[in-house]
């Protein structure tokens, strides 16, 4: 597969907000990993996340995008700052970002506020998890409020991230997509 395959998100196009951090220096790392800001997802994903804005629209909230498909140099470069497979899939293996199927994202309300999910988009700690223990419940209403509209709209989580959803077995059925010469969408 390579970088045709994918499709563009906007927020003209989709009806949510993009502010992907690994465009920025507001990341772990504390640097921009990509040059230009792209949010590019496989098509089944993609119809997936229209199902996902339908959905939230419903429930009066809207979609802000964290990331989405992560070139598998930017995947090396988050391994390399921190090696830990509970939040940063090892290169080797390859992550859902680099097969473009997997999106990191929360909820906004009508006034254009995050949702309060106790933890911010890649704080790498316990609390992070889905159902970790003792977070009050108005965070944990609002974790789940946003797992049941992903999950209503076709994507799986994982445990250790409230923010990122998947395609089901997408590890196993497809390929990485490379970011090959010549792109626009090129790491610092």
């Amino acid at each position: 597969m390579s970088l045709a395959s994918l499709v563009s998100i906007t927020p003209e196009t989709h009806g949510l907000e993009i502010d992907l951090a690994y465009a920025t220096a507001d990341n772990i790392t504390g640097q921009p990993i990509y040059r230009q800001a792209h949010c590019l997802l496989l098509a089944q994903a993609e119809a997936a996340l229209r199902r996902a804005v339908n959905i939230a629209r419903q429930a009066g909230c809207t979609l802000r995008i964290f990331d989405a498909y992560r070139p598998p140099q930017a995947q090396q470069a988050l391994w390399n700052f921190l090696p830990d497979a509970r939040y940063v899939a090892d290169p080797r293996q390859g992550s859902n970002h680099s097969r473009g199927t997997a999106v990191d994202l929360t909820l906004i309300d009508t006034d254009g506020q995050a949702l309060d999910m106790g933890t911010g988009f890649d704080d790498m700690t316990l609390a992070s998890a889905h159902f970790h223990d003792g977070l009050p419940q108005a965070i944990q209403r609002n974790r789940l409020l946003l797992l049941g509209i992903m999950n209503a709209a076709g994507f799986a989580h994982i445990s250790s991230e409230w923010w990122h959803y998947e395609l089901p077995g997408s590890r196993t059925a497809l390929p990485l997509i490379e970011d090959g010469a010549g792109h626009t969408l090129r790491l610092m």
